[in-house]
């Protein structure tokens, strides 16, 4: 039995959008749709024969192609973690072994940084929501930001604007306080114990809580409702 015959490439059509993708057009088998970047990378054009490792090597640079820039469309919209990026590649299809290489030559680029990003984070969270550092940490984490290097951000940029969680969470009572009826304000702020008082200021420790306040940060803040009255 003989082998088949090795196609050839009669044609190179150009595809929308913006020509980024092409279909070759071959002699005796089906079109192939790449990347115009891996086609221009495998050097090949009309008149060439498609070997099956001709084939194989167009293919890996569409595939490598594609991801990143799938990655670079990602991080047009917003900065991301590694971890972020990663997960958003594997929702869309691609395989690890392709993911882990491009992440790689972003970060070389400096495209791709988890510290700029925390950095970035953490700022725009004191500024537009403030939080605690144990919410922060917890954010942090998730992104994929390790420990160490999260616990580092939080505390450069709380220094560098000069807040700490007191100073937060105090702030965060008078924002909770402003959006209260007046009946829970007075009740709230009232030297007297009664059921009322107890609901509502549980009501204040949780909404606390939830945005990270601890320890003595909580106390201080939950205190700070005898300077109020």
């Amino acid at each position: 039995m003989t082998d088949p015959p090795t196609p050839l490439i009669t044609r190179i059509e150009p595809l929308r959008p913006r020509g980024l993708c092409v279909r070759i057009h071959l002699d005796g088998d089906e079109p192939l749709e790449v990347t115009l970047e891996a086609l221009e990378l495998s050097r090949l054009g009309v008149g060439d024969t498609l070997t099956p490792p001709t084939r194989h090597n167009l293919l890996n640079a569409d595939a490598d192609v594609r991801v990143r820039q799938a990655a670079l469309n990602l991080l047009s919209y917003r900065a991301r973690t590694r971890q972020e990026l990663r997960l958003r590649l594997r929702q869309k299809g691609f395989s690890p072994t392709r993911i882990d290489p491009c992440l790689e030559r972003l970060a070389a680029r400096g495209l791709l940084d988890d510290a700029t990003v925390a950095t970035a984070f953490v700022r725009d969270r004191l500024r537009l929501r403030p939080r605690g550092r144990a919410q922060l940490m917890s954010e942090l984490r998730a992104k994929g930001v390790g420990a160490d290097l999260a616990q580092e951000i939080i505390e450069q940029v709380f220094e560098e604007e000069e807040v700490s969680d007191t100073d937060l969470a105090r702030a965060a009572v008078e924002a909770w306080l402003s959006r209260q009826p007046a009946d829970v304000k007075a009740v709230l702020l009232s030297d007297i114990s009664e059921p009322k008082r107890e609901k509502a200021r549980r009501r204040l420790y949780g909404y606390l809580v939830r945005r990270g306040f601890r320890g003595d940060s909580l106390s201080e803040a939950m205190d700070s409702l005898i300077d109020l009255a």
